[in-house]
């Protein structure tokens, strides 16, 4: 007998999550122009925070109908397949997205800079300060160039990076701790296929707790940039780029770690077996994911 296809009822989710993303980004857009505007009262915050909530809100319900239609056994074999291509395709999307932030910081070091210092058939030597050196990281912007050379300060005044993060810091240690998360997810799967659940829940948990350590680490590595070494988001191009590709990979770290913390819950909960665990398989995909990007970053980004 041919195997069927579950259709599920008719649902109003599909709505309300567009209506609750669309929201957020519309208090997110507010929330960066009036900010610009130097409005300290901007509604934009809460605007944001209502729209996360919902956003939240009806991911929780989405989920939950998902999980308790997979306990009821209404999945089957097709139904499983387009979990599978709709993970894929999620994580294609998180590709492409991190590739617009490395292919603007290749633009910038390899294109834009050079120009900038009279190399190519797009030189513009000689049309900016005197003294200019066209090398990465950019450790002056205008305004301070603008100061040394004719003693103006202007009202706005954006200042560069005092020192740049070392590698060998933080980073390394961020570096060790995500790539043994990686080892340890593995574990865990090969754990969970072999049926050996106590071993499986050891792995994962220790995961999840070297991937908030990781977050940990980076909160720390901000403060110290912030506070010590001059290193902001408006301190130029370099700082622009660095806060843009490290903030998005701490922030998808982080849900990395729930989604994880999620699936141990639930396998504790019982909810997986040896050939049917697809939604921790689809959240350690996502891991290994975010740690590629991760190597990705501490070459391009810290190393070279």
């Amino acid at each position: 007998m041919a195997s069927s296809y579950y259709v599920p009822e008719q649902s109003r989710l599909p709505i309300a999550a567009t209506l609750a993303s669309s929201i957020m980004m519309i208090g997110a857009g507010v929330w960066v122009v009036e900010s610009g505007q130097g409005n300290v009262y901007s509604q934009g915050p809460t605007i944001f925070s209502v729209g996360l909530v919902a956003v939240l809100a009806v991911m929780w319900v989405w989920f939950s109908t998902v999980i308790r239609e997979h306990q009821a056994g209404m999945n089957n074999a097709q139904l499983q397949r387009s979990y599978v291509w709709g993970m894929g395709w999620f994580i294609f999307s998180e590709v492409m997205f991190f590739a617009a932030f490395f292919g603007a910081l290749f633009y910038v070091r390899n294109f834009s800079i050079p120009w900038l210092g009279g190399e190519g058939e797009k030189g513009v030597s000689n049309m900016l300060w005197e003294g200019f050196q066209a090398t990465w990281p950019l450790m002056q912007t205008p305004s301070q160039a603008l100061e040394a050379t004719t003693g103006v300060v202007e009202a706005n005044k954006v200042a560069g990076p005092g020192e740049i993060i070392p590698w060998s810091g933080l980073p390394l240690v961020n570096t060790i701790l995500l790539l043994s998360s990686s080892v340890t997810v593995h574990f865990a799967h090969t754990a969970l296929k072999a049926g050996n659940r106590k071993s499986m829940s050891r792995w994962l948990a220790a995961t999840v707790i070297l991937g908030f350590i990781f977050v940990g680490f980076q909160a720390e590595e901000y403060i110290i940039a912030y506070t010590e070494l001059g290193l902001t988001l408006e301190s130029g191009v370099y700082g622009a780029t660095f806060f843009m590709l490290t903030g998005f990979h701490g922030l998808h770290v982080c849900i990395g770690a729930i989604m994880l913390s999620i699936m141990w819950l639930r396998h504790r909960k019982g909810h997986f077996s040896e050939k049917d665990h697809f939604g921790f398989e689809a959240a350690s995909w996502y891991w290994h994911f975010v740690d590629v990007v991760w190597v990705g970053l501490f070459l391009f980004v810290y190393i070279l």
